[in-house]
């Protein structure tokens, strides 16, 4: 299932919008003057799906529509009230079916969570969890990297994932529709911040309670996250291996005379082959090894060889398909960066090890190397590696993938590029995009994948 069309009426007590999504090219770009509206639209689709209902309490509107691809509609409907004001409007939540009457609306209210004051016992724990955040009253707190007050339940809701079980005894989980969660479930919703070069780290010790947070420099968490990705896959590639080595004699001597194959035929196998291991050596998915290199002379191949060089080249098949769709997404990664890298002489490659791996022409002025970490590249670099890496490695595939401002800190080369390499990425990775842009360099001569928005008719 997908969102066909967002209409908004009342946003900030002013504006109403209307965004049909272009689904055939999967490519949908928002744009207009500062402060019409742009992030909030994708805040509120995110609030929805994601549950993070603080964005709808927080975000001034009054009608919040979302049409599905079943003809169904969602429509989410509060009152309206001062953006200062701290109070928390009832929100609910109305599913309209196609042909069904009115009485038969399903709906669902919003109601304001109960007991957050007893998050006054809980400060300590709390700050500790979550870097950044400081309580300044009974019910508000700061949270420094953005630069919010936000309320005691704001907190709940937001930082939910970072809480242990236990907190959610004193603030228990409010219990959604079937039909809610139904909805919620058949779309997948991942928002990119225009704040994205910063994360919030969790570890969680062995005693029961304890866990702490900190902010870290999200090119570094993707690093470590990718380097344990290419070990996983490694790790499957060896149960794999070791799951058709214990079997092949068997499955050799089983194997029926094979009529089918020519020597040509086998000959070009073992060639792709090893065309295929060259290019997982070279994104770093398998370690260089001279002695695994199967080379095949004509006269070598036989009737009594060529059932077991069959089997052999199955097995081998199977083996490195288990990196297929991670190669593409590096090789891909790869190819993007190198383009846009190569005018500041840097370059990147991968290692189970390190994950990124970035080297310049240059000698370091700190360490006299040639080798950057993740953290020396600038931040239009890490703005460009943090986003690609996103919407290739963080997002399931059929998602719809909402980005604030691509355009930030990046150079105009790289707004201008920036589209056609999106292009490539939904293709791979199967995703749609809904985004909001300031930048017509981004845009280029894509107007007919825009939705303009507008102010008020005078």
């Amino acid at each position: 299932m997908k969102i066909t069309e967002i209409s908004v009426k009342n946003l900030f007590g002013i504006f109403n919008h209307k965004i049909t999504l272009n689904n055939e090219e999967r490519i949908t770009i928002i744009h207009g003057p500062n402060g019409f509206g742009k992030t909030a639209i994708l805040r509120l689709i995110d609030g929805f799906f994601n549950s993070h209902y603080f964005k709808l309490r927080k975000i001034p509107f009054s009608q919040f529509e979302i049409k599905l691809s079943n003809n169904e509609t969602i429509e989410i409907v509060k009152e309206l009230t001062d953006y200062k004001n701290s109070s928390s409007p009832e929100i609910v939540f109305y599913l309209h079916k196609p042909h069904k009457p009115l009485s038969k609306l399903q709906s669902f209210s919003l109601h304001k969570l109960k007991n957050s004051h007893n998050l006054q016992s809980l400060t300590g724990s709390i700050e500790n969890l979550i870097p950044g955040l400081e309580r300044i009253s009974s019910e508000e707190w700061a949270y420094i990297p953005t630069n919010e007050i936000i309320s005691s339940e704001d907190v709940i809701e937001r930082f939910g994932d970072y809480l242990p079980s236990e907190f959610f005894k004193i603030f228990p989980i409010r219990e959604e529709p079937d039909w809610l969660k139904e909805i919620k479930n058949s779309i997948h919703i991942r928002l990119v911040e225009s704040q994205r070069l910063l994360n919030i780290v969790t570890t969680r010790s062995s005693r029961r309670y304890e866990a702490s947070s900190s902010m870290f420099p999200t090119v570094s968490a993707y690093s470590d996250e990718l380097a344990k990705l290419m070990q996983d896959k490694f790790k499957e590639y060896g149960t794999t291996s070791q799951s058709l080595d214990r079997t092949f004699p068997v499955r050799v001597v089983k194997q029926p005379p094979s009529v089918k194959i020519t020597d040509e035929q086998l000959r070009q196998q073992l060639k792709e082959l090893e065309i295929t291991r060259s290019r997982l050596i070279e994104v770093g998915l398998l370690d260089e090894d001279r002695e695994a290199e199967f080379q095949i002379q004509p006269q070598d191949i036989d009737e009594s060889t060529k059932n077991a060089l069959s089997v052999y080249v199955e097995d081998v098949e199977k083996k490195l398909n288990v990196f297929s769709e991670i190669t593409q997404k590096i090789e891909l990664l790869r190819k993007i960066i190198n383009s846009k890298f190569a005018y500041s002489y840097k370059k990147i490659s991968f290692s189970k090890e390190k994950g990124f791996v970035f080297s310049t022409r240059y000698n370091n002025s700190l360490t006299n190397s040639k080798q950057l970490l993740p953290t020396e590249l600038s931040s239009g670099e890490q703005h460009e590696l943090v986003l690609l890496y996103e919407l290739l490695f963080k997002v399931e595939p059929n998602s719809l993938v909402l980005i604030d401002e691509p355009e930030l800190s990046l150079h105009v080369g790289w707004q201008v590029q920036f589209l056609k390499d999106l292009q490539e990425i939904v293709k791979l990775a199967n995703l749609d995009i809904l985004m909001a842009t300031h930048s017509p360099d981004i845009i280029q001569d894509r107007w007919d994948l825009t939705v303009e928005l507008k102010g008020i008719e005078e």
